[in-house]
Order: structure tokens, then sequence, then C-alpha cells
């Protein structure tokens, strides 16, 4: 992609040149923060970000995977637990979904060491669509520590 920045006279071209140079940076960022379909490995740091439920009843899907292979409490339904971090989204719609969403935000921007790697939660057994689970990660785009479904990026970006 080709990107010309134009410098007014009288404009401070460093300014100029910052701008274009955060706004290739989000475009990069965007493009290169995407969750692979099939995790099975996890390099040190990160963190496999998975949907759950309120009881912590990892029984299947992703949960499943997180519990037998990456330290999944069981009965903790919520939160980071061994190399992953449970969202719940099998008690109610989106908008009951969303407050764990914003929490698990809020855990990323204060943790910016860690990689989270977050699933297509909600969109297997739960049974909802990107469409209605991405809007929920609105904020996490600018959090550089926090990789998200291709689906979900489409979405976000009006794909």
């Amino acid at each position: 992609m080709t990107q010309v920045v134009f410098c007014l006279p009288g404009a401070n071209l460093r300014h100029a040149i910052y701008v274009f140079l955060c706004d290739f940076k989000m475009i990069q960022t965007m493009d290169t923060r995407v969750t692979s379909n099939h995790i099975t490995e996890l390099k040190p740091g990160e963190i496999f970000v998975f949907g759950s439920n309120l009881e912590g009843a990892h029984g299947g899907g992703a949960a499943l995977l997180a519990w037998r292979k990456w330290g999944a409490v069981w009965g903790q339904g919520a939160g980071l637990q061994g190399q992953t971090y449970g969202i719940p989204t099998m008690h109610g719609g989106p908008e009951d979904i969303r407050p764990y969403v914003d929490d698990f935000i809020a855990f990323a921007r204060q943790h910016p060491a860690m990689t989270f790697l977050v699933t297509e939660i909600g969109c297997g057994i739960a049974g909802f669509t990107p469409q209605e689970i991405a809007p929920l990660f609105r904020e996490a785009r600018e959090v550089d520590n926090i990789w998200l479904p291709q689906r979900f990026w489409d979405v976000l970006n009006g794909k």
C-alpha cells in the first residue's frame, strides 16, 4: 500500500511524518495480529483466550482444550487461569458478555508483556456469530497485545 504525506507550507513536517507512521503502525498491527484458527502450541507469554461458562465447566470446544493443555481451572469461568483467560459466553446475550470482555481488555492493557490470542469466543457452542461478538472487542483494536480471529477483524473493519 502506498500512502502520500502532504505538508502545507508552515506545517510541521516532523508531525506529518509522525501521523503517517502512527497510521501505518495501526494498519500493520491489525493485519498481523490475527489469531490462528488452529492453535496447538503456546509460546512463553502467550495466553489462550477462550469462551467459557460461569461455572467453569470446561467440557467442550476451546474450553476443553484450555483445560487439557494450558491450565484452565475447572470451576473458574472467568479470568486468567494458567496460560489461558476465560470469558463467559453461555449465560445470556452479547450485552451480558460485554462486561467480561471489558474486564479482559483492561487486564490485557495492564499486562503488556503477555500476548492474548483470542479465539472466536461465543461462536461455537454458545451459538453466536462473529457479527454479534466482534463489536464487543472494538476497544481491543488499539491494544497491541490482543490478537483477534480474522472474522472478528473483518467485522470490526466493516468487511
